[in-house]
């Protein structure tokens, strides 16, 4: 028996009972419906492309998902399953290729792009493994950023209780330059704490702490997300993240096959297992 007539094809995995694609949380409910929780985040359908040469490589395949206020979610998948693509998706720094997202109810293809700005400068944080802190500034001064870029003056008391909520108000003076990397990434939640947005966007916001700042960074953003009115969606590959969060998202090949919710770290680790076996499989075949 040859191995093509044994190895399921990448299409047919998805299919199958295991593998099923997936439209979470995208129930049609309105505000008046009993226990009405509104989806900060969305997706329809959503399909991203990009352009090699002559040839067209779609990315994500369909996706269709939302976040509810309150809630904070995962997203992952094997290496090049399109995580971080479904991020700038959703958070608007990119727009796909075919399908809708929308953001605090909000068609973000809608949005002119000053309108688009506007929202995430207000409404929508961002926690990026690389910081993005700018160098010349000091640590007050960076959180302070997002405030002034509203145009408004930041209050003393929010920036300074920011500071202290990431237990770095010792460092309020100093640049960046002269803190690890921990430090850094503390300051950026700061940023956050202090902008107080709807919905944070976290591409891998522990990758690069030790245990115990990426447990204080994981406590604040679970505080955020289990607001009333907030909600938190990271990606991460760290199943001991994952297991900190309400819902796991499982991207595979771009598509999305598998939620889990409230899940343990193991059944997270075992998932993803099941995930790069199957990839690993499609591969050969």
């Amino acid at each position: 028996m040859s191995t093509e007539s044994v190895i399921p094809s990448l299409e047919d995995m998805i299919t199958t009972h295991s593998w099923t694609r997936l439209t979470v949380h995208c129930e049609d409910t309105t505000a008046d419906s009993p226990g009405y929780v509104p989806a900060l985040i969305s997706a329809s359908n959503v399909t991203k492309s990009y352009k090699a040469g002559s040839r067209s490589i779609e990315i994500l395949h369909g996706i269709s998902l939302s976040v509810r206020a309150g809630e904070m979610c995962a997203v992952m998948g094997p290496s090049g399953s399109g995580k971080s693509t479904l991020l700038y998706c959703l958070s608007g720094l990119e727009q796909p290729s075919t399908g809708e997202v929308r953001l605090l109810e909000q068609a973000t293809d809608k949005l002119s792009r000053t309108a688009l700005a506007k929202m995430r400068r207000s409404d929508v944080g961002f926690v990026f493994q690389s910081y993005n802190l700018v160098p010349s500034l000091t640590a007050w001064e960076n959180v302070a950023l997002p405030i002034r870029l509203r145009g408004k003056r930041p209050e003393r008391f929010v920036i300074d209780q920011a500071l202290e909520s990431v237990g770095l108000t010792k460092l309020a003076a100093s640049r960046p330059a002269v803190m690890s990397g921990g430090e850094q990434q503390r300051i950026a939640l700061a940023r956050v704490l202090a902008q107080q947005p709807r919905i944070i966007f976290a591409d891998e916001p522990t990758g690069a702490l030790d245990t115990r700042s990426g447990d204080m960074v994981l406590q604040q953003l679970r505080s955020i997300a289990h607001h009333p009115e907030r909600c938190v969606l990271t990606v991460t590959h760290d199943p001991q993240v994952a297991a900190r969060c309400d819902r796991v998202l499982f991207l595979r090949d771009g598509y999305l096959v598998r939620e889990l919710a409230a899940p343990s770290a193991d059944q997270v680790a075992s998932t993803l297992t099941e995930l790069a076996v199957d990839t690993d499989m499609a591969d050969r075949s």
